[in-house]
């Protein structure tokens, strides 16, 4: 029992400091929103995404290699060392080179040259705490590793508050005159992520000064060659989750109407809470019952429960939406792409799906198999984008979207039902998410529906009534439990 506390306890501080991260960006939206025309959100945006792709590349998997080998290899500061240096002598290379051509990809990306500038120290700095944060959790100090990070967000949101709210109305008459800069909103956003980031390296930085800095080629050889499919499923991740910012300015999407899109698929962060909260959660009970006799029908029950809340989850954002938008995207002039938020709501949650029926090819030891299903989603991702937003400009983003990840949950289900059959309630799974999606539908998309929560009240009514009725044995047992 002990080794369960210790897990659940360890999950729960690693899982507050990774969703508090994506909490901070939801709350930032009304904050970019408010004080950014759609322009320079759509500038924001675009660097951002490139920011998650540049995070992948730069740490080509090194990460998940460090842990794998600090587990298998007796001498463990070899291990640190070598992944250290690694990281390190990249992270510079890719410093010098990018900065000497930064004013180059400030143009290539449409940019101002200082916020590329920023967002190359960014990236290089999160780089080099990569091994540090790795090397806390090797060692199980989850609290040092969540408070660190905690307090990383904490700058990045204080700083964002000061420049673009507090320091424009108090900067007039006052010494905080020499650093504010009229039009430097934008500027401003990187500069906190950036002493966040700087933060963050000093406080873990004492990690440099106590390693041997001995670099073992043959174990680097071989942690290169177990991260690299790690890098190319990572980045096939990042082209499903981000990419579409970058192809639509390249796509020649105005960007005014990029920034729209922007924001209003920030609403799709309450389907991405959930599913990276329950990620966290469920992922080490997969593993710790996999020799279980029964694990194959827990599995199973586990994701009808997930699609269960999902579903009640996607009908209750689609159905307040237009409430949800005044707190999240309180400027009605991005609203033009509210008719994206419902697809990419569903999209996550078909994310979230395939979250839950790629457990199989975890278990078998298969891993190769998650890389190959991302790359054939980021495939995809790029095929329909480039078909669809010539025609249909944002809404093609999110059209691609929707169908790189159900075409992911798809595939991965068709493979695993061959190589790890598990007996999902295919027709319960089927009557949730289908009966959610139809309501959800109605609700938003029709506007005499829409005008009014008299039909959404009733959606999630009906909705409630279907999941009793089909749960009600199991809802009965928890009630007598209690």
């Amino acid at each position: 029992m002990s080794v369960y506390k210790s897990l659940f306890k360890q999950t729960l501080i690693y899982g507050l400091a990774t969703v508090l991260p994506r909490m901070i960006s939801f709350m930032l939206n009304p904050l970019y929103v408010h004080a950014l025309p759609k322009v320079e959100f759509a500038d924001v945006s675009i660097i951002f995404a490139y920011l998650v792709f540049f995070n992948v590349v730069l740490s080509y998997g090194m990460e998940t290699a460090f842990f794998r080998f600090y587990n298998l290899e007796e001498d463990k500061k070899n291990v640190i060392s070598t992944s250290t240096v690694s990281l390190f002598w990249s992270s510079l290379i890719f410093l010098f080179a990018t900065l000497l051509y930064r004013q180059t990809i400030a143009h290539w990306i449409g940019v101002k040259t200082e916020y590329i500038t920023y967002t190359i120290w960014i990236l290089v700095l999160d780089a080099l705490v990569i091994i540090p944060f790795s090397k806390l959790r090797a060692e199980s100090k989850p609290m040092k590793y969540a408070v660190i990070k905690i307090a990383n967000v904490g700058i990045n949101f204080g700083l964002n508050i000061f420049f673009l709210l507090i320091l424009p109305k108090l900067s007039k008459e006052n010494f905080l005159s020499t650093i504010y800069f009229e039009n430097f909103q934008v500027g401003y956003i990187f500069v906190s992520n950036l002493l966040a980031s700087l933060f963050t390296f000093i406080v873990v930085s004492k990690n440099y000064f106590t390693i041997s800095w001995h670099f073992d080629t043959q174990l680097w050889k071989r942690m290169m060659r177990y991260g690299l499919p790690i890098l190319v499923a990572g980045i096939g991740f990042a082209i499903n989750e981000h990419f579409d910012k970058i192809l639509l300015e390249k796509l020649h999407v105005p960007k005014a109407d990029i920034g729209a899109y922007s924001a209003c698929y920030k609403l799709g962060m309450f389907m991405v809470l959930f599913r990276t909260a329950y990620t966290l959660g469920i992922e080490p009970f997969f593993f710790s019952h996999a020799d279980k006799e029964n694990a194959s029908q827990t599995y199973a029950t586990i994701t009808k429960y997930f699609v269960i809340s999902g579903s009640f989850i996607l009908l209750f954002v689609i159905v307040f939406i237009d409430l949800l938008k005044i707190l999240l995207v309180p400027n009605s002039n991005y609203w033009d792409a509210m008719n994206v938020v419902p697809l990419i709501i569903v999209a996550n949650f078909f994310l979230g799906i395939y979250t839950n029926l790629s457990v199989w090819y975890k278990l078998i030891d298969k891993t190769h198999i998650g890389a190959i299903i991302s790359i054939i989603g980021a495939v995809l991702t790029l095929v329909l984008n480039f078909w669809l937003v010539p025609k249909y400009s944002y809404f093609g983003s999110a059209i691609a979207t929707i169908a790189a990840y159900g075409s992911m949950m798809f595939i991965s289900y068709y493979l695993g039902q061959k190589k790890y059959p598990i007996p999902y309630d295919k027709q319960k799974i089927g009557g949730y998410l289908g009966l959610s999606t139809l309501l959800s539908a109605l609700s938003f998309y029709i506007p005499k529906l829409r005008e009014s929560y008299v039909f959404g009240i009733f959606a999630l009514v009906v909705f409630g009534y279907y999941i009793y009725r089909n749960e009600k044995e199991t809802i009965l047992k928890i009630i007598k439990r209690k």
